[in-house]
């Protein structure tokens, strides 16, 4: 089989999208994860929260993978306020080392005018090497 479809064990079934894709060579692709939870519902309307939900969300696929925080190489994040990312560094900062400590794979931060959900504040993908 060239490749596998992650599902988190519990989650609601995604629609017209993998949440995850692991290669045979065991890349492992993470589809764009917003802030809500694997219901797919959102518990918090606020920055901090929904990234938090987010990198959750990673981690979720990345271990029904098979693997750990440290296998991401890269995260690709969109905002849709780039003031209030700016505005709350030191929550980011803190937030994101809680979810996945001190590891900092390579990143890029996109701000774009929307996202398809409309609640969602911000949207974050990741590749794993496995």
């Amino acid at each position: 089989m060239p490749h596998e479809v992650i599902q988190p064990e519990g989650w609601t079934k995604a629609k017209g999208y993998a949440n995850g894709v692991k290669t045979a060579d065991n890349h492992l692709f993470i589809g764009g994860q917003i802030g809500w939870t694997g219901e797919q519902v959102f518990e918090s309307h606020d920055f901090i929260g929904q990234m938090e939900q987010a990198l959750l969300n990673i981690v979720a696929v990345l271990e029904a993978a098979g693997g750990k925080v440290e296998d991401i190489v890269r995260l690709t994040w969109y905002v849709i306020d780039k003031k209030e990312y700016l505005a709350r560094q030191a929550e980011v900062g803190g937030v994101y080392r809680k979810v996945l400590g001190r590891h900092f794979p390579a990143m890029t931060m996109v701000v774009v005018a929307g996202l398809i959900e409309d609640e969602a504040l911000l949207e974050i993908e990741a590749t794993a090497v496995l």
